[in-house]
């Protein structure tokens, strides 16, 4: 085996005319806008602002906030030159691919099946704690078999009295299914559940600013200014999903111009609606008072707005559905666009004959999530997330400066401003990331990174269409 077949690139020429992938364009730019806003704004706003509020920034999570903002940027802007330069399924891995290598791509595509599916389970979990909170201020209470994951039993409960949590596992198939119901039925249902999202967010801002008492910011930095960066590093996984939702692109109408647009726009939009309101947050309440838990809901109930607060449990419920949403996609068109390339069974990218996609592999992910989100804690769940999605953005930002200067006569609808520095701002932001995550974070990255190996070269180097290529 010659090296240099590790490292063989598909001319982008060649990638952006699509080999028949069976997928539909039907996704508008506010349809591709709402997928982006629906992946990033979800938990971050309704209880990790909260935390990070509580316990490491103080009113200054709002510069936390921004901070995480910026350097997302840096990695928005290069996802945006590819999304422009190469309208295809993947994302990431075929940004890689093309730029890096056929072993670079594989490893981040492998990486982010994982981390896609991860966070689709974390994600699951977590609203069903939501949704177990919501039966019990209606005094309804769930056999303790169904309520969570084996060992996950709170104070006062026996022991292996849970054996699953079933919500979490019905959420994660409810989501599969709507995704396989076709793509542009998918797509309304996540264009409504977003715009349900943002309008709740506005009404917590606009009912919270009457209620601002700016005495509550006189202590900005309560835990110095690196409180605010070590909340940054905190929220830095709030501020992503653009990067799930460009692995749409091949679902786009018109997706050399709509992509690049609707990267920006749901970045912005998402950033806009966090910094108010985490100044409507830490306006109303003193950060010491905040719930780190419930942030916003007992903020309302302090100030005597009850019935808001239990709106808000709802809206979090449903807001937080579209994170599922658009993860899933990604993590599917990811293995759809492995599959098709030859690196994985080509069974694996069979689309349905009508609806226009992926079903296997949705449904299969789907399982996993599943299966993930039953039978793990939430804090074990959220150990396989972070690392993948942080290499991705080093590679991609890697790879738009490396494309920049090899092929500068590639037509860009796109381009990455301020090139070499922004993308360089993206890979040292991630790196910094990287080196805050656990040591069991980084085993099971690299358990999961050897499998990766095992699989590529035991069958994905032989199968891949530009291995039959070079054989020609």
């Amino acid at each position: 085996m010659a090296v240099h077949e590790l490292f063989r690139r598909k001319p982008v020429e060649q990638i952006e005319a699509v080999e028949g992938g069976g997928l539909q364009r039907t996704l508008g730019l506010w349809q591709l806008t709402a997928i982006g806003v629906g992946g990033i704004i979800g938990a971050g706003i309704f209880s990790l602002a909260g935390a990070v509020a509580n316990q490491t920034a103080g009113p200054a999570v709002l510069i936390s906030f921004l901070v995480a903002g910026i350097a997302s940027a840096a990695a928005a802007f290069s996802y945006a030159e590819f999304a422009g330069l190469i309208p295809r399924a993947g994302s990431a891995y075929t940004y890689g691919y093309a730029v890096l290598g056929e072993l670079v791509g594989w490893l981040i595509g492998w990486d982010l099946l994982l981390e896609y599916t991860a966070i689709v389970a974390v994600v699951a979990i977590g609203i069903s704690g939501y949704f177990n909170d919501l039966l019990g201020f209606l005094d309804i209470h769930l056999p303790l078999w169904m309520s969570g994951a084996p060992g996950t039993e709170p104070e006062g409960v026996a022991a292996g009295s849970y054996k699953v949590n079933l919500f979490a596992v019905l959420l994660c198939l409810l989501i599969a299914f709507v995704l396989n119901q076709g793509m542009r039925s998918a797509a309304r249902f996540e264009t409504l559940l977003v715009y349900l999202k943002v309008a709740l967010v506005v009404l917590v801002i606009v009912v919270g600013a009457f209620h601002v008492n700016t005495g509550n910011w006189s202590d900005f930095f309560p835990f110095g200014v690196g409180g605010a960066f070590t909340g940054a590093a905190t929220v830095f996984f709030a501020v992503f999903g653009y990067d799930a939702m460009s692995t749409a692109a091949e679902e786009s109408r018109d997706s050399q111009k709509h992509m690049p647009k609707a990267i920006l726009y749901s970045l912005a939009i998402s950033m806009v609606l966090y910094v108010l309101a985490c100044l409507v947050l830490t306006g109303m309440v003193p950060y010491t008072d905040i719930d780190s838990e419930a942030a916003f809901s007992s903020a309302f109930e302090s100030v005597g707005l009850r019935w808001l607060g239990g709106v808000i449990a709802v809206g979090a419920i449903l807001g937080i559905l579209t994170v599922l949403f658009t993860f899933l996609l990604g993590a599917t068109r990811v293995g759809f666009a492995m599959s098709r390339d030859g690196l994985l069974p080509k069974w694996f990218s069979g689309t349905h004959p009508v609806k226009k996609v992926p079903s296997r592999m949705t449904w299969i992910l789907g399982a996993a999530a599943a299966v993930i989100a039953g039978l793990l804690p939430i804090g074990e769940a959220a150990e396989l997330t972070n690392i993948g999605i942080l290499l991705a953005f080093v590679v991609v930002c890697v790879a738009v400066v490396v494309l920049r200067y090899r092929r500068p006569d590639l037509p860009r609808t796109f381009r990455c401003p301020g090139m070499p520095v922004v993308p360089a701002i993206g890979v040292a932001f991630s790196i910094w990331l990287i080196t805050f995550l656990k040591p069991e974070t980084w085993l099971r990255f690299a358990v999961w990174f050897v499998i990766g190996l095992v699989v590529y070269f035991a069958y994905g180097r032989r199968h891949s269409k530009l291995a039959d290529h070079h054989q020609r």
